[in-house]
């Protein structure tokens, strides 16, 4: 069967000959028929036969052969959106693979956090390693972890370096606080020290992360919406809740109270794993219900079609999305999503991006850092998410460990550093939903729209599927789908 005939026969819509006729001599006309279907759909698909008439009413045809992509059709108000992009490294990514870039990328690393710890007052004074005078001083450094273990008495070992040298710092584990602190340290996160030198090492008095300063609540005079980790190709994406959700979203659907909500969303913030993809793991491919990962986006467009246009949606890459699988990861390509790159109602950008809300600096993050914190810290884990992002805003690193799980670009600059501090940081990749306001900040981790798969089974990891975090002027809400 014609593969466009195919495509809208999919969808339950028979065509008529003039109107394929007229799609099939078009430039691109799977695109065209896709974004047709988008626009079919948001009419509750009430038309069974695409006739060239419905081609006119639909799209804007400035000549028989090329249509413009007209995204969803309902608009029931215009709105002010006071919307920008302060961080997005989709075009600011480079990297040739020489040992050089490794060289510049924690070069880049170490001074923009140095500079943030040389703003505290216990580390004003600072000195380079390499002039660390032999004994007896007290001083205070800043470096990289390079590497951290335990000696026989269970005392703690940090092997610290910068652009000098190396020194060798000793936690006591008498000093039960410190110590305590010192058990939250992860290789290659930069921290300052203060301490007395003694011979080849130095014995610590404190550490200092760069921390986050307690932050004065912006007045927020509308609502957004935070979700991730949609899956929609899987098996198990849940897909009768996400159509909830949008007819929420709609103001087709809830209480009176969630109506009221509903009507106030201005923004949708998505942070990644819009799709399953192709390939993420072995034994992937049985678990899909779409086996192409273009159709899998031509599906994305079809459901977040279904939104009205006065909300606009900020998209992001996740790990199992169409981007390169190392971070920063940029914006999800268009070659392999064009449908949805045709609502004009969607904003594409890098993971992770910070972007102004309304005056309200949203930092975006995926979230494929969580699982080495988790591996590496005691007490930290999944389901307890909001303490890993307190974690990384303290660290003021999105993903400080290099060379574990988390695959990081070598770049000539670092662009996880969390140079700003966000009123909002919003998170996904764990599938469970968590919220804690740290030192002002909104730390938001949403759930999923992916029902428990097979390999959550098997450690027993419970997500919270369509449960939807909306801050609300400011307060948090959830609305359950």
């Amino acid at each position: 069967m014609n593969e466009i005939i195919a495509k809208f026969a999919r969808e339950g819509i028979l065509i008529e000959d003039e109107a394929y006729l007229r799609l099939k001599e078009m430039d691109d006309p799977m695109t065209a028929s896709s974004e047709l279907i988008v626009s079919i759909r948001k009419e509750g698909g009430k038309f069974t036969i695409l006739t060239s008439e419905v081609l006119d009413d639909f799209f804007e045809i400035e000549n028989p052969h090329e249509i413009k992509a007209g995204g969803p059709v309902k608009d029931d108000f215009k709105r002010e959106f006071d919307f920008r992009v302060i961080q997005d490294t989709s075009n600011k990514s480079y990297t040739s693979g020489e040992i050089q870039d490794m060289v510049s990328y924690f070069s880049s690393r170490f001074t923009k956090l140095k500079n943030l710890l040389s703003k505290r007052p216990e580390l004003r004074s600072h000195v380079p390693i390499a002039d660390l005078r032999s004994g007896g001083d007290v001083v205070s450094i800043i470096g990289i972890v390079n590497d951290l273990r335990s000696t026989k008495n269970n005392h703690k070992m940090i092997e610290l370096e910068d652009d000098t040298g190396e020194i060798t710092v000793i936690v006591h584990n008498e000093n039960h606080e410190l110590f305590e602190k010192s058990e939250k340290l992860v290789r290659d996160e930069v921290i300052g020290v203060h301490g007395v030198k003694k011979g080849r090492l130095v014995v610590a008095s404190d550490i200092f992360h760069p921390g986050v300063p307690r932050i004065q609540e912006k007045e927020m005079k509308f609502s957004a919406v935070f979700i991730s980790d949609v899956h929609i190709g899987s098996q198990t994406f849940l897909e009768e809740s996400f159509r909830r959700f949008v007819r929420w979203l709609n103001g087709d659907e809830g209480s009176e109270e969630q109506r009221e909500v509903a009507a106030d969303v201005k923004y949708l913030v998505v942070a990644g794993d819009i799709v399953d993809g192709i390939g993420i793991y072995p034994g992937q491919e049985r678990e899909l219900l779409i086996k192409d990962i273009t159709e899998q986006y031509e599906e994305a467009a079809r459901l977040f079609g279904d939104i009205q246009r006065d909300i606009k949606i900020i998209m992001i890459p996740g790990n199992h999305d169409a981007s390169r699988i190392a971070e920063p990861q940029p914006a999800i390509p268009e070659e392999y999503a064009k449908s949805l790159y045709s609502l004009k109602n969607v904003e594409f950008l890098s993971n992770p991006s910070l972007v102004s809300l309304d005056g309200l600096k949203t930092l975006i993050y995926h979230g494929r850092s969580f699982d080495d914190m988790a591996m590496s810290i005691n007490g930290l884990s999944h389901d307890k998410s909001h303490l890993i992002m307190e974690e990384l805003l303290e660290k003021r690193h999105l993903a400080p460990i290099y060379g574990e799980r988390t695959p990081l670009a070598s770049e000539i600059e670092d662009h996880l550093v969390i140079d700003d501090v966000p009123d909002i940081l919003h998170t996904g990749h764990v599938h469970i939903n968590a919220y804690k306001k740290y030192r002002g900040v909104h730390m938001i981790n949403s759930g999923t729209f992916q029902a428990q798969t097979e390999f959550q089974k098997i450690y027993n990891i419970v997500p919270t599927c369509g449960q939807v975090p909306v801050l609300h002027r400011g307060a948090l809400k959830v609305f359950e789908f």
